[in-house]
C-alpha cells in the first residue's frame, strides 16, 4: 500500500478504537472542543512515527507540507503537542485494545526482555534536573552500556506484537522486575534471556501461578533438560524480542526521546509503542510477516 492508503487505514481504525475506549464520554468537560480532533492527532502521531519522524516539530512540518488538505486544522504546533500529550492514556488504551482485538494477548507462550532508555548523555547525568527523582543510573549487559534514565520492560507474543510494556527504574536487576513484566499474563510459558535466571523465583512462579520461566543456561550450569529441538524453537522465538527492540530503537528512536519532563516522555514512548503495534496488526490483517515493517508501505 502507499502512504495515502496507510494514513486512511490508521485513521479509520483509530476512530473505531477511540469510540470503544472512551465509550462515548466527552474527555473535556469544560471549554470548546479543539479544532483538530483527537482521532486526527493520534493518526498523525502514529503515521509520523512510522514515516521516521521522531519529534513533534518534524511530524507537524511533514503533515503541513504534504497533507494540509487532509488536516486543515493542523496549524499551531504548540497546541498539537499539548493535545497529543494529554491523550497519552487514551493511546495506551488503544494499544491494549489492538492487542485484545488481534487475539495476541491470549498467546500461551510469550517473551520478555528490557531495553535501556537514556534521557541524556551519560556525562551530563550529574547535572540533569529534568527527571529527578525518577531517573537513575543503570547498566545494559547486552550492550555493555552504562546509562542514565529508565528501562523499558517488554512482553511480546510469538507474532512479535507487544502485549505489555512498562516504564521501569534503571538500577534494579531485570529479575527484580519480573512481576512488572508478567502483569496480566494468563498463559503458561515465558521465555527470557540469561538475565532472568533465578532458581528460587522460577520455582516460586511455577508454584504460585503455574508459569514456567524458560531461559538459556550459563556455561557453568547443568545442561537444559529440554529436548534440543524444543530448545532451538525457543531460541528462535526469543530472538523476536531482539528484533522488536531493534525496530523500536532504529525506526522509532526510543533511545533518543529528548523532552524535559516525565509527562511528555511517557507520551512519546507510548505513541512509539502504539505505532509499532498498529503496524504489526496491519501486517497480520494483510497476511504479511508481522515484523516486516519496512515493506508495509511502498516508498
Amino acid at each position: 500500500m502507499d502512504r495515502d492508503d496507510f494514513i486512511i487505514f490508521v485513521y479509520c481504525l483509530v476512530c473505531e478504537l477511540y469510540a470503544e475506549v472512551t465509550r462515548g464520554v466527552r474527555l473535556r468537560q469544560r471549554g470548546p472542543s479543539p479544532k483538530l480532533t483527537d482521532e486526527e492527532v493520534i493518526t498523525i502521531e502514529i503515521c509520523g512515527e512510522y514515516f521516521g519522524f521522531d519529534d513533534d516539530k518534524a511530524i507537524v512540518a511533514y503533515f503541513r507540507n504534504h497533507y494540509s488538505d487532509w488536516f486543515p486544522a493542523l496549524t499551531d504546533r504548540t497546541t498539537f503537542v499539548r493535545q497529543a500529550a494529554n491523550l497519552w492514556q487514551v493511546k495506551s488504551l488503544i494499544q491494549q485494545q489492538i492487542v485484545r482485538l488481534s487475539g495476541q494477548w491470549a498467546d500461551n507462550c510469550q517473551i520478555i526482555d528490557t531495553a535501556p532508555l537514556p534521557v541524556c548523555a551519560y556525562v551530563r547525568s550529574g547535572r540533569d534536573k529534568c527527571f529527578k527523582p525518577w531517573a537513575d543510573f543503570g547498566y545494559c549487559a547486552a550492550k555493555k552500556l552504562h546509562y542514565y534514565g529508565f528501562k523499558l520492560g517488554l512482553r511480546i507474543a510469538r507474532s512479535g506484537m507487544i502485549t505489555h510494556f512498562a516504564l521501569l527504574p534503571a538500577r534494579p536487576h531485570d529479575i527484580q522486575l519480573l512481576d512488572d513484566l508478567l502483569e496480566g499474563f494468563q498463559g503458561e510459558t515465558i521465555l527470557a534471556d540469561k538475565g532472568f535466571i533465578d532458581d528460587y523465583r522460577q520455582s516460586l512462579l511455577q508454584q504460585r501461578r503455574g508459569i514456567q520461566l524458560i531461559t538459556d543456561v550459563r556455561k557453568n550450569m547443568a545442561p537444559s533438560p529440554l529436548p534440543k529441538g524444543l530448545q532451538q524453537t525457543f531460541r528462535r522465538w526469543r530472538k523476536k524480542i531482539e528484533t522488536v527492540i531493534s525496530q523500536l530503537a532504529g525506526r522509532f528512536q526510543i533511545e533518543r526521546i529528548r523532552v524535559r519532563d516525565l509527562w511528555h516522555f511517557q507520551n512519546r514512548l507510548i505513541r512509539k509503542i502504539l505505532a509499532h503495534t498498529m503496524c504489526v496488526y496491519l501486517n497480520l490483517l494483510l497476511g504479511r510477516p508481522p515484523l516486516d515493517l519496512s515493506g508495509l508501505v511502498s516508498p
